[in-house]
């Protein structure tokens, strides 16, 4: 089956439901939904790609969660979005208006998590622009400190590391407890 990039019949519907509510300690931005999470319904859905391996291996889960299990994170303190919630494909794959940095920023503001984490640099530099690196920024979004995370994606296998996903861990560990 193949999918468009904009696979969402109606314009107000998203292609992955948002993960989100007050009180959140860590809320993941990926950029779009990749093509089998757009056909399953559920975030990081593909085999290869290391999103729920990494939050099983860095800590923030107990255990390994699948993707349909999506919905059950607020139970660990975490959320999910999408900076192109309307759109399917890779980062290459996707149209220069399809990220909504200020559906994010308003998003951030009604929900006000502890901490923002970015899944990819694409991600991050649509919002924080270039010159950053992985880890902790420098630039906060109101009370919402910002990481940068490696992308988990099977495609940018080249360019994963689980240290900054450790690092994220620890850190929210340290500064805001266990969930």
């Amino acid at each position: 089956m193949r999918l468009s990039k904009t696979l969402s019949p109606s314009f107000d519907s998203p292609i992955l439901p948002d993960v989100l509510r007050p009180g959140l300690r860590l809320v993941f931005c990926g950029t779009a939904a990749g093509k089998r999470s757009a056909q399953e319904g559920a975030y990081y859905a593909h085999p290869g790609n290391m999103f729920w391996r990494a939050l099983f291996q860095s800590g923030l889960t107990p255990r390994l969660l699948a993707p349909q299990e999506f919905p059950l994170l607020p139970e660990f303190g975490l959320g999910l979005t999408d900076l192109a919630k309307r759109h399917v494909g890779n980062d290459d794959e996707l149209p220069q208006d399809a990220f909504d940095v200020p559906g994010l920023l308003a998003k951030l503001e009604q929900y006000a998590p502890d901490m923002l984490a970015f899944t990819s640099k694409h991600a991050a530099r649509a919002v924080l622009g270039a010159g950053i690196g992985y880890g902790l920024q420098h630039r906060a979004f109101g009370t919402t400190a910002v990481f940068v995370l490696p992308s988990p994606s099977g495609q940018a296998r080249g360019h994963w590391d689980l240290a900054p996903w450790v690092t994220l861990a620890a850190h929210a560990s340290r500064t805001l407890g266990q969930p």
